[in-house]
């Protein structure tokens, strides 16, 4: 905030828009990219992990082999965490942070897999599309975060292989990819470590899914937390 108003405060700024308005348009964009679909990709992920128990447990048991109950996680064991990055790239292939991915335009006219399409043709990729088609997934409905340990553990979120792309591809990917990997691994870390987690009851969790520009979950998420490690380390 204090970048942006020494760059536009007592400028002369060309166009129909004074510095206020650049300034609240530049910090809803960035709440829209970055918070809200980091809170998307959190909700998400703790509502399969409360439908799957036994992933939930599997997270948890790789936190106690690799970090130990005696201290609490750092963002210097994520690397070692294997299966929790496969949940949060399960994740992300289930339920991506936005359906589809923001609109691209030919800036010359092309010819794409026999198809004419001529210069300012607005393109609109449905990666929801990408992440369940089955001949790419088998069984891609099911939560399976093994899939990338085993027959998919060199596809990766980082817009490299085309069925995944919750951040997007090439030159206009999500240019905060790493930083929201950083934050939500390390946060799922924390909260799995800590508490153990619980539906407040034995129905599974709702998984409707509501219309917006980011991918939100239709009913809140309720969890019962309850502390799981030694009372002094909370202290």
């Amino acid at each position: 905030m204090d970048v942006m108003l020494s760059i536009c405060e007592d400028k002369d700024i060309p166009g129909h828009f004074d510095a206020d308005i650049i300034i609240k348009a530049t910090c809803m964009s960035m709440l829209l990219a970055s918070v809200d679909t980091t809170i998307v990709t959190l909700t998400w992920t703790l509502s399969l992990l409360l439908n799957n128990y036994q992933s939930l447990k599997k997270a948890q048991d790789e936190l106690d082999t690799h970090v130990g109950k005696n201290r609490w996680v750092q963002e210097s064991d994520i690397k070692n965490l294997v299966y929790l990055q496969a949940i949060v790239n399960e994740s992300m292939r289930l339920y991506p942070p936005t359906p589809s991915l923001l609109p691209h335009e030919s800036i010359e006219d092309c010819v794409v897999s026999g198809y004419d399409i001529p210069k300012g043709t607005r393109l609109f990729v449905s990666m929801w599309k990408f992440h369940h088609d089955p001949n790419i997934w088998p069984n891609p409905h099911e939560f399976k975060p093994e899939r990338f340990l085993t027959t998919h553990k060199d596809v990766n979120v980082r817009g490299n292989h085309f069925e995944l792309i919750p951040f997007g591809t090439g030159r206009r990917m999500c240019p905060g990819t790493s930083l929201a990997l950083q934050v939500v691994y390390y946060v799922l870390a924390v909260l799995l470590q800590r508490f153990d987690i619980k539906r407040p009851s034995d129905e599974p969790i709702d998984m409707s899914e509501s219309f917006g520009l980011t991918n939100l979950k239709a009913s809140p998420l309720e969890v019962h937390l309850t502390p799981r490690l030694n009372s002094n380390l909370y202290e």
